[in-house]
């Protein structure tokens, strides 16, 4: 299966509740239309370990059969509408948006 990993940094405390209302109602939403999509789970940090102030606050696992389908999905309108929403997400709460992409192992 590949996986691939969506971390998104804290939105200011202020912007948080309208972050997490936009995350929850369109972008995961959106991101689980993707016609390939085999799971997707969606993690908000509560915290850092050990008391740490946490530097990281969602993060999203998505999975796909294999590489040929994640990039049949990078072909669709709901790749493109997924990306375009993730910009006007970081570009509206000034967040930063990291994935990377790997195999179970």
């Amino acid at each position: 299966m590949l996986k691939l990993v969506a971390v998104w940094s804290p939105p200011k405390p202020e912007d948080r509740d309208a972050f997490e209302t936009a995350y929850t109602n369109v972008h995961a939403p959106l991101a689980g239309a993707l016609p390939n999509l085999t799971s997707l789970e969606t993690i908000l940090v509560s915290g850092g370990l050990e008391g740490v102030l946490a530097d990281v606050h969602r993060f999203a696992i998505m999975t796909w059969a294999d590489n040929a389908a994640l990039e049949r999905d990078e072909l669709t309108p709901e790749w493109t509408a997924l990306r375009s929403d993730a910009g006007q997400m970081i570009e509206r709460f000034g967040v930063t948006l990291t994935s990377s992409i790997g195999y179970d192992g």
